[in-house]
């Protein structure tokens, strides 16, 4: 005969003071353990929400980054008369060759440097990021030393809000607009004219080429043909593809902390709701022996208290998702390792963590209910009835 679910509920509700201190250690466990999935994800969405499917992005072969990369005026002019690349208003076609410096400036906040990502642009770029919007001022002229600051940039840098004036490549540059890409990676750029940025790093060549596909089934075509001439020694990716590859190895990083982290908290999580289900076990030993007296087999009474410690686990884990969800309206900056620039992006809480985080707190219920639910389990009826 089966105890029903109600026994296990009601005996968490009448031990309330324990019941909501050992959830509360397991919704702190989950609370950190959802905290830095949710960190790895908004990474990543951040960056992938970067670049778009029917774009594609020329490096040079073996660059990871491009900062890392070269492209010679050659290269990129073949690039751009592909017949797979899109044509634009007025027939111009859908391609922008563009450079990518990091040059130091100060934070607002404490006047740290740190790397900020430098983008020349050429006509196209902004028709190919319809994410991208001005959200004041207006977009640089071409061949002046006018620049436009990603929204972050200008909230967390010297000199960087619009009307203001930045330093670097031995020139002066006013910022004439702020760009707003909704959360994307270029909110953490800094946009100028390629040809005067060029000129004022003295690079003679680009980093990269982005070009719009006419049709996106024709990449392969392209990266084949393009990637096979023996001139050009570069590698073509889907956009999105590119920018969800740098966010892998922190990310990576961010998953393997936040797992050691758990595992370390949980120890101590699963200990506590051991030491509370062995209390209810060593409490209800007279309960135990009259409920195997009236026919309750010991799988029963085995699976009652491992449901009871399965719900102290599920609701602790309710608990941690719950508070975890307002980091979602946090944004942290951090160092991105593989640009080594800095990253603005927010907490992002997806219906798989949520899953993930629930199951994590019931393994760490059942694991901390398992041994004081064999003890009630193997109390024999004549031993218990005694006690009482």
């Amino acid at each position: 005969m089966a105890i029903p679910w109600s026994y296990s509920l009601r005996n968490l509700a009448t031990r309330r003071l324990t019941t909501v201190l050992t959830a509360s250690g397991m919704a702190m466990v989950v609370f950190v353990f959802a905290a830095m999935e949710m960190l790895a994800a908004g990474l990543r969405a951040t960056l992938v929400d970067t670049g778009a499917w029917d774009n594609a992005v020329l490096i040079r072969k073996a660059s990871q980054t491009e900062v890392q990369s070269s492209v010679t005026r050659d290269a990129a002019a073949i690039v751009e008369s592909q017949p797979e690349v899109a044509d634009g208003a007025g027939g111009a076609r859908l391609a922008a060759k563009e450079i990518v410096v990091l040059i130091n400036l100060l934070q607002r906040a404490d006047e740290r440097p740190a790397n900020v990502t430098i983008r020349g642009i050429g006509p196209a770029s902004l028709a190919l990021r319809p994410q991208v919007r001005l959200a004041a001022g207006r977009m640089p002229r071409a061949g002046s030393t006018e620049i436009a600051a990603g929204a972050s940039i200008a909230r967390r840098f010297r000199g960087a809000q619009l009307g203001e004036r930045l330093r670097f490549g031995q020139q002066e540059w006013a910022v004439v607009g702020i760009l707003d890409s909704g959360g994307a990676g270029f909110d953490s750029e800094i946009w100028g004219d390629v040809d005067q940025l060029m000129q004022a790093f003295r690079r003679p060549v680009y980093s990269s080429v982005i070009l719009r596909l006419r049709d996106p089934a024709g990449f392969d075509t392209l990266k084949a043909r393009l990637e096979g001439d023996p001139r050009l020694e570069l590698e073509a990716k889907r956009e999105r593809q590119f920018y969800a590859d740098q966010s892998e190895a922190m990310a990576t990083f961010l998953r393997v902390f936040g797992a050691v982290l758990a595992a370390i908290f949980s120890t101590g999580a699963v200990i506590g709701a051991m030491i509370t289900m062995y209390a209810a076990v060593a409490n209800r030993v007279p309960e135990i022996g009259t409920m195997r007296a009236l026919g309750f087999r010991r799988g029963s009474i085995l699976a009652a208290f491992l449901l009871e410690s399965a719900f102290l686990g599920l609701l602790g884990g309710a608990v941690g998702v719950a508070a975890a969800s307002f980091l979602q309206l946090v944004t942290v900056s951090t160092m991105n390792w593989q640009t080594f620039s800095e990253l603005a992006f927010r907490f992002d809480l997806t219906a798989g963590i949520a899953a993930r985080s629930l199951l994590f707190a019931l393994g760490m219920g059942l694991a901390g209910g398992m041994l004081p639910a064999l003890r009630a389990a193997r109390l024999g009826i004549v031993d218990a009835l005694r006690t009482s």
